[in-house]
């Protein structure tokens, strides 16, 4: 998927809501460009009232099953400006290699735990469970920012 070409974009990111999506997430995204959601949906209704905020970009989770995730990939490229943001559940799956060229960040899930770290000149986001916090980690949920050649992220501690 393409954006509009623009100076600077804004991304909600979410994960592993697991059919759970507290309202405070709909709240720190209302002013997004996108809402990526790296897996783990547990139910279309969660796409469904996350798309009353901005479009939605969403992979497929391992936990993600029946018929309506059948149209969900298990990774995704979002084309912001003249880079890149590539989506996936399990950054255990990714191929470095693939990243080559104009990827400026890596948005995943599957584990859980809320972290953002630079790894050879990408920005990795892995906002957290907005659903199914596990051991003692908060809710949470992150925002992205994208200008021109520089990504940053914040993430947001949700009130559950």
């Amino acid at each position: 998927m393409m954006l509009p070409n623009k100076h600077s974009y804004q991304f909600g990111i979410i994960s592993d809501t697991h059919g759970y999506l507290p309202e405070d997430a709909l709240t720190v995204f209302r002013h997004v460009d996108m809402i990526l959601h790296a897996g783990d949906i547990g139910s279309a209704t969660i796409l469904i009232t996350l798309e009353t905020v901005a479009p939605v970009v969403a992979v497929r989770g391992n936990m993600d099953t029946g018929s309506w995730v059948e149209r969900f990939a298990e990774q995704a490229s979002i084309q912001a400006g003249d880079r890149r943001i590539h989506l996936i559940h399990d950054v255990g799956r990714l191929h470095m290699g693939t990243l080559q060229g104009a990827c400026l960040a890596v948005i995943n899930g599957h584990t859980h735990r809320p972290r953002v770290e630079t790894k050879q000149g990408i920005l990795f986001v892995n906002p957290g469970s907005a659903g199914a916090p596990r051991n003692g980690e908060p809710a949470s949920v992150a925002l992205l920012r994208v200008s021109k050649t520089h990504a940053s992220a914040d993430l947001v501690r949700l009130r559950g």
